[in-house]
């Protein structure tokens, strides 16, 4: 037996004890493997693997890259310079799908004579005027970068990743979701044995005068630009699905004032974001920073999402059903998480404090 103050004080360590691990548990980085188009340097698609390499929350084991915004090649140079500047080399760039599944830039021209013209096509017809073939990487504005990426693809990377950590990483997609659509046909167990997908893509009722989605509002570039590879992976075993949308995504903009107050810090992704960054809605950074912090988002719904891959006039479109509603040929469909609303001004402080401070040091 012990005396009464003795037990107490007994009891209140091992109490102690146990909360210091159960904090030290909950505050541990989670595991990301960032796949992206990214177009750079800064813009959304950058600025989103920033956010998710800033956070002290999150563990990236690496990032591949797909084409989407930019072709693949010139985006693993964006990537690697990106990471050369905020001294994060430690971080392996992974190159992934070149060309979609079945699209393509032939078969829109042609798609466009029956059905109307898509404005943004990405790699195919972006920037105006200055776009280039799928190998060419032009001169980088911020400078060539002097690291390489793997030679192991994307699918591989990710496959070997989540056998390796099984149930524990969650894969970040924020481009068309070609890299994961590989995957799960290499590997039928790719998509249950990681933690849960995050995506950003997909378009449901935008409340918009912006002429891309005004008069197509079902049509979002993510989904749109490999319509086959995303009905896969929306159809593969995942445990979660959490999606952020076109409909929420053009509640955000980045503004001039938002870079300039990032700027006022002297760290290397600030100063990177303040030469670079310009404004536009933030589509990725929502959708990284909302995995990050769930309490950005304010309000979510259950929806069942697919895209069509029909040649027809609705190529590309996103599809989605309330649950109840969903036709018996989605059966093998989850309802998705799906991000409608969020704490604008939460959202918009988190990201320039993140921008703002000094790069996690990488892994030795």
């Amino acid at each position: 037996m012990c005396a009464r103050a003795s037990c107490s004080r007994l009891l209140a360590v091992f109490l102690a004890a146990g909360f210091a691990v159960i904090s030290t548990r909950a505050q541990s980085p989670r595991k990301v493997i960032i796949d992206e188009d990214a177009r750079g340097p800064a813009g959304t698609d950058e600025q989103a693997i920033l956010a998710l390499v800033q956070s002290p929350r999150a563990d990236v084991l690496g990032i591949t890259v797909v084409t989407g915004d930019g072709w693949r090649d010139e985006e693993v140079a964006h990537t690697l310079r990106m990471l050369e500047i905020i001294r994060r080399t430690d971080i392996p760039v992974v190159p992934g799908a070149m060309f979609p599944l079945d699209n393509s830039p032939e078969f829109i021209a042609h798609w466009e004579t029956l059905y109307g013209k898509v404005i943004y096509q990405g790699a195919w017809n972006w920037p105006p005027g200055k776009t280039h073939g799928p190998f060419e990487v032009p001169a980088l504005v911020e400078g060539a970068p002097t690291t390489k990426p793997t030679v192991e693809d994307a699918a591989h990377f990710m496959i070997r990743m989540v056998h390796r950590y099984p149930h524990q990483v969650t894969i970040y997609a924020g481009g068309p979701l070609t890299d994961l659509a590989l995957a799960t046909t290499i590997d039928p167990e790719f998509a249950s044995l990681a933690q849960e997908l995050v995506v950003m893509g997909g378009s449901i009722n935008p409340q918009s005068s912006d002429p891309e989605f005004r008069l197509n509002p079902r049509r979002e570039f993510n989904f749109w630009m490999d319509p086959e590879a995303t009905h896969g992976v929306l159809h593969a075993r995942w445990a979660k699905i959490t999606d952020t949308p076109v409909d929420i995504s053009i509640k955000t903009r980045l503004t001039k004032q938002m870079i300039a107050e990032i700027g006022r810090a002297n760290t290397p992704a600030a100063q990177y974001i303040a030469k670079y960054g310009d404004e536009e809605y933030m589509w990725d950074e929502l959708a990284a920073m909302a995995w990050l912090d769930p309490s950005i988002i304010t309000r979510t719904e259950k929806l069942y999402l697919d895209v069509s891959t029909d040649h027809g006039p609705t190529y590309g479109d996103t599809l989605a059903w309330l649950p109840g509603n969903q036709p018996a040929a989605v059966s093998s469909l989850k309802p998705i998480t799906v991000n409608t609303d969020l704490d604008a001004t939460k959202f918009y402080q988190d990201f320039i404090n993140l921008m703002s401070r000094e790069s996690p040091r990488g892994k030795p």
